[in-house]
């Protein structure tokens, strides 16, 4: 036999292995093979190692457990010292098996456009993320208001953003794909002061009791205790006294020298409120 013609015949006898190119997750599937003698299949891919020993001719099964992590697989099959390899892809399941929803923030003041942003990772019944795009309908509900938004996801994520209620209180934020749903609550508080006010009182020679009106927002909430108010006394253009103090139940109180003549203000932030000019006595 010529040495052209043993080259060729050896090539024929030589082991061949075809697996498909694409396998969607869970799903079985079988790699052919020719040839004849004990041969062994190796498949190494994410998370995964696999080994199957068999006879070549014979087709090697896959089970729907085997194969469930989406990327790039390698199978290699070894037959004494012949070895042929394929690459073939797994690719997450078209449909979405669990939603991971995130919302930030937590907490937030109202009537802040777009302060409200919300962000869903789809994936399917394995954990892996699910590329094709899938319809997601957002909608942030309150004691106020109700507002709806829909995206479609970009490589297994959808998100939005919406805006913050007039009125404080809890917002449910929900998430929704095909039967499956996630919700957060977003606590929407009072903004800064919009008006102060304050009226003074003398409680001896000596002291003058100060104390604002409930504070409130532009929207009529109550501002969150524990904001500072600031009070100051000056005389003759020089500051006297300055105190600074927490909101309580959404009032402020303290007490400043009795000092004849002298300008009291009140300030929270940057919102200025109204001056009194002590006059003196009780």
């Amino acid at each position: 036999m010529s040495a052209a013609l043993s080259a060729s015949f050896a090539a024929a006898q030589s082991p061949r292995l075809h697996c498909p190119e694409r396998v969607t997750a869970g799903s079985a599937v079988s790699c052919r093979t020719s040839g004849a003698g004990a041969a062994t299949l190796y498949i190494v891919g994410p998370g995964a190692v696999l080994q199957r020993k068999f006879q070549l001719g014979e087709s090697v099964a896959l089970g729907a457990d085997d194969l469930h992590n989406a990327g790039r697989y390698v199978a290699t099959l070894v037959a004494g010292s012949s070895v042929e390899s394929n690459q073939f892809d797994v690719a997450a399941s078209p449909q979405p098996g669990s939603m991971s929803f995130l919302a930030k923030p937590s907490r937030l003041p109202v009537n802040v456009a777009n302060g409200v942003s919300g962000v869903a990772y789809l994936f399917d019944v394995f954990g892996n993320l699910v590329l094709q795009p899938q319809q997601v309908s957002f909608e942030l509900s309150g004691a106020e208001r109700q507002q709806s938004r829909t995206a479609n996801s970009q490589s297994g994520v959808a998100w939005v953003k919406m805006n913050s209620a007039t009125k404080a209180g809890p917002a449910r934020f929900q998430a929704t794909t095909a039967n499956i749903r996630e919700n957060r609550v977003i606590q929407q508080v009072a903004g800064d002061p919009c008006t102060i006010r304050m009226v003074a009182r003398p409680s001896s020679d000596q002291w003058i009791e100060l104390e604002t009106d409930p504070v409130r927002d532009c929207g009529g909430n109550a501002v969150a205790d524990g904001t500072i108010v600031s009070f100051t006394e000056t005389l003759d253009g020089h500051q006297e006294a300055n105190v600074d103090v927490p909101l309580k139940r959404g009032v402020a109180r303290t007490r400043l020298p009795a000092r004849k003549g002298a300008v009291i203000s009140v300030a929270a932030g940057v919102v200025m409120g109204n001056e009194i000019r002590w006059s003196g006595g009780l």
